[in-house]
C-alpha cells in the first residue's frame, strides 16, 4: 500500500492535540458489506447500515479492490450521470483513467485523488488503461460521495486533479504515524482539495503499537474507516479491522492505536480519517442523484433522458 510516503517520518511537522481537549466516544464500529461496481470490480460498501445522521454531509463511500487482477481482468465503469454531489476518487495503487462530459479528466496513480462536483449534472466514466487491461496487477482506491447543500446542488460541474505530491504530509508528535491531509485543516495544517462543504479527509499510516490523538473540529462528525490492517479507537480502545467503519461522537479530539501485530500483507494499520460539517437538509438519493426531493429527482431523470446532462464524446463511446 504505497499512496505517498517517506522515509523518516520525524522530518514532517508534528500535529499533538492540546491538553484537555475532550476526547471522541466510539458510537459504532460496523462491517462494510461486499458486492460488485460498474463492469463487475469488487468494492466494499463502507458506510452501509449507518444512519445517514452520523454521516451528513458524507453519502457513501466505496473500497474498490484490493485486488490483483489477472490480464484481461481489469474493469471499469461505463459512462452514467451524476448530479446534485461531488465524487472523491483516491487511488492507493495502480492507475485509473477519468473522461467527463464537461471536459474534465486525466490519470490518477497511487496517492493522486480526482475531485469531480457534479453541480448541475454531467456524464462520466472511470476505466482502467489499456495497459493495465492487458498486464493485469494491483488495484486499490477509494471513491467517496459528498452531498453538496441546496445552493450548490445545480453549480456548474468542476474537476480537480490532486496529484499526489500536494498532499500535506504530516506526523504526530512521537513519529509513529503518517498522515496524508488530502482536504481540510488539521492543527493549522491544510490540504490542497478545494471543498464547498466543509470537510477533512486524510490517509493515516500507524506503525505497530503506535497511537495517534488527533484535534478534531467540535462542529464535524467523525469517522474512521480500515483500509488494511488492525487497532483500536477511542480512550475506551473498541477494536476495529479491516473493512470496518468507527462512528465516533461528539468531542474535540479523536485517537487512534495500531495493534502491536499487524497482518503480513499489510506493515502497518492503514486509515482513512473523515470529518464534516453536517448539511442539515432534506437528502434524497437514487441512482446516481442526490437531491433536496422527489421533484428534484425526477427533474434529474428527465434531464437525462433528454440528453441535458451531457453527451458521450464520439470517441469513447462504450
Amino acid at each position: 500500500m504505497p499512496a505517498v510516503t517517506v522515509e523518516n517520518p520525524l522530518t514532517l511537522p508534528r500535529v499533538a492535540a492540546p491538553d484537555g481537549a475532550v476526547n471522541r466516544p466510539v458510537l459504532a464500529v460496523s462491517t462494510a458489506p461486499s458486492g460488485f461496481e460498474g463492469e463487475g470490480f469488487p468494492v466494499r460498501r463502507a458506510f452501509a447500515g449507518i444512519d445517514y445522521r452520523r454521516l451528513d454531509p458524507f453519502i457513501m463511500m466505496d473500497q474498490m479492490g484490493e485486488v490483483e487482477y489477472a490480464p484481461g481482468e481489469a474493469k471499469g465503469t461505463p459512462w452514467h450521470p451524476h448530479r446534485g454531489f461531488e465524487t472523491v476518487t483516491y487511488l492507493i495503487d495502480g492507475t485509473f483513467v477519468h473522461q467527463d462530459s464537461n471536459g474534465g479528466g486525466g490519470v490518477i496513480n497511487g496517492g493522486d485523488t480526482q475531485w469531480m462536483t457534479a453541480g448541475s449534472g454531467l456524464l462520466h466514466i472511470e476505466a482502467p488503461p489499456e495497459e493495465l487491461v492487458v498486464s493485469g496487477g494491483l488495484f486499490h482506491g477509494l471513491q467517496l460521495w459528498v452531498n453538496l447543500p441546496r445552493e450548490h446542488k445545480m453549480m456548474p460541474p468542476r474537476y480537480q486533479d490532486i496529484d499526489g505530491g500536494r498532499v500535506a504530509l504530516l506526523t504526530s508528535a512521537d513519529g509513529g504515524a503518517l498522515l496524508r491531509l488530502i482536504a481540510g485543516e488539521i492543527a493549522g495544517h491544510r490540504g490542497p482539495g478545494i471543498t464547498h462543504t466543509p470537510i477533512t479527509m486524510l490517509h493515516v499510516s500507524l506503525s505497530p503499537g503506535a497511537q495517534l490523538t488527533l484535534p478534531w473540529r467540535a462542529d464535524f462528525n467523525a469517522l474512521a474507516y480500515g483500509l488494511a490492517g488492525r487497532g483500536l479507537a477511542g480512550a475506551e480502545e473498541r477494536p476495529f479491522r479491516t473493512g470496518q467503519t468507527v462512528v465516533f461522537g461528539g468531542g474535540e479530539t479523536l485517537t487512534l492505536r495500531a495493534d502491536a501485530s499487524q497482518e503480513s500483507r499489510s506493515p502497518n494499520l492503514e486509515v482513512v480519517l473523515l470529518g464534516g460539517l453536517p448539511i442539515r437538509e432534506p437528502m434524497f438519493h437514487y441512482g446516481p442523484f442526490v437531491m433536496n426531493s422527489h421533484a428534484e429527482l425526477a427533474q434529474a431523470f428527465e434531464d437525462f433522458q433528454a440528453g441535458r446532462l451531457g453527451t458521450v464524446p464520439a470517441t469513447r463511446q462504450r
